[in-house]
């Protein structure tokens, strides 16, 4: 079995600790790769075989991967290494929202040492059909995946549209289920969790972080591209208005 690629969690947690370095690199010996090392090995990502392997993100792999990002950072005047497309959209990630990227770091840090996210069972949308995930990473998906889909809180969210708007209706577009469908479509809504990812933390989920969504603007907020993290309704709105055409004729 080959050693898998790099992908975004471990991108994220690399890119936080060059960032936190000063946009350095670190050394095999460094007590920092070490316990990077051991927490890429312990993400509940890979599979069991692959952590077998060992040199399974061993030290050395990790110090490499912190000169990936040094020297392909803008600022750089040096000879860049090689490296793959994902580190350097999560290296473009870090330089332009580099709080909101560490910020994802920690929750992903912080779920991983309270035990959160081993126990959070995989989501089979938690990356698209492509293999690509919200560049925050799957684990931080995964759980707002899980939240959005607790019956209990999805049904005090549309308790609450109701209350509020008189009828369900997805809150980008305006469709309306039970309008099209009748009383097949009667109480169907989807829910979508809205706060961003590394904010999702162990605060529980309130009804202002979830949306009422349409399956295919729900669809549309979760589609992943890389280097891009999901879509809030506010943004998919503002999407389609620069989107819309007017037909043609």
């Amino acid at each position: 079995m080959r050693i898998p690629a790099w992908i975004e969690d471990e991108l994220v947690l690399a890119g936080a600790l060059v960032v936190r370095n000063g946009w350095q690199e670190l050394r095999t010996g460094d007590r920092e790769v070490q316990e990077l090392s051991e927490l890429l090995r312990s993400l509940p990502i890979h599979a069991p075989e692959a952590l077998e392997l060992p040199t399974f993100r061993s030290p050395d792999s990790v110090s490499r991967k912190t000169t990936d990002f040094m020297t392909n950072h803008r600022l750089y005047s040096g000879k860049a290494t090689r490296c793959g497309k994902p580190t350097l959209l999560m290296i473009d990630a870090f330089t332009d929202r580099e709080a909101e990227m560490l910020a994802a770091a920690q929750a992903i840090e912080e779920g991983i040492a309270s035990g959160e996210l081993h126990r959070l069972p995989r989501q089979p949308d938690e990356i698209d059909e492509t293999g690509a995930t919200a560049v925050e990473g799957r684990l931080l998906v995964r759980r707002a995946l899980v939240r959005e889909r607790d019956p209990q809180l999805r049904s005090r969210k549309i308790k609450q549209m109701r209350a509020r708007e008189g009828s369900l209706r997805c809150e980008i577009c305006a469709f309306d289920f039970a309008h099209t469908y009748g009383e097949l479509g009667e109480g169907y809504i989807e829910v979508h969790h809205v706060a961003p990812l590394h904010i999702s933390g162990a605060r529980e989920t309130g009804l202002d972080d979830l949306a009422c969504l349409c399956a295919n603007c729900h669809r549309m907020c979760h589609r992943s591209r890389p280097g891009e993290s999901w879509r809030t309704p506010r943004a998919l709105r503002e999407q389609m208005r620069r989107s819309t055409r007017p037909p043609v004729r």
